[in-house]
């Protein structure tokens, strides 16, 4: 086994952190690329009108699978070595969908927030600064939030323990499922673009994407 490099301790705390900072460079300038730095955009995944951020999130999700799977079959990566966050089901649960009413309503998520704040969209400030002030609240607030941080534990779990079926079995489902979606996406975007343009322009379902839409300029 060659990988995970930090974990067999081919390089340092400062070689780690070096390593954060060039991939994380790298991810902001691939959600910029692919315009999930603008509100707008990500704005349209709620309108089912442009589902860019379904199409590129999954992809990354499937690449970073089969990366993992394939490196593990060819013994260059341990993968029980590779870190997985455990599982609090109700802390996680309030928590996901306190994130989905943020996304929402500001229209960028953490990352995407970083990326629009960085290219200088005022927007995107706002929901860093925003972000920002949350954590130092719970920072401050966390021994009274403790008990229910650590409610309902679950351990580190993963797919292919959940649905009881082998590894490999489990990422060509998911490889399945991403295909179907994506297919589903097309087909989605399809029927948005065509009632979009025999929608009226003084349609009212014109008007509540156009308001978000300035939103995130």
């Amino acid at each position: 086994m060659t990988a995970p490099y930090f974990e067999l301790g081919y390089f340092g705390a400062r070689g780690a952190i070096v390593a954060a900072l060039v991939i994380g460079m790298a991810f902001g300038w691939c959600l910029e690329s692919a315009g999930m730095g603008s509100a707008r955009k990500l704005a349209g995944q709620f309108y089912l009108t442009d589902l860019t951020v379904f199409k590129v999130m999954f992809s990354a999700i499937i690449t970073a699978m089969l990366g993992l799977f394939w490196l593990g079959r060819l013994g260059v990566l341990d993968l029980t070595r590779v870190y997985v966050p455990e599982t609090y089901l109700l802390p996680q649960l309030a928590g996901g969908l306190v994130f989905g009413v943020g996304f929402a309503l500001g229209g960028l998520c953490p990352g995407t927030s970083c990326v629009a704040a960085v290219t200088g969209r005022l927007d995107g400030a706002a929901l860093v600064l925003g972000m920002w002030s949350g954590v130092l609240a719970t920072g401050l607030v966390f021994p009274a939030l403790e008990p229910f941080y650590e409610s309902t534990p679950r351990g580190a779990l993963i797919l292919p323990q959940v649905a009881h079926v082998p590894y490999g079995v489990a990422v060509l489902l998911v490889v399945l499922t991403a295909l179907a979606g994506f297919v589903a996406a097309e087909r989605i975007e399809a029927r948005a673009r065509t009632t979009a343009v025999l929608t009226p322009p003084n349609d009212s379902r014109r008007t509540a994407p156009a308001i978000v839409e300035g939103v995130g300029a």
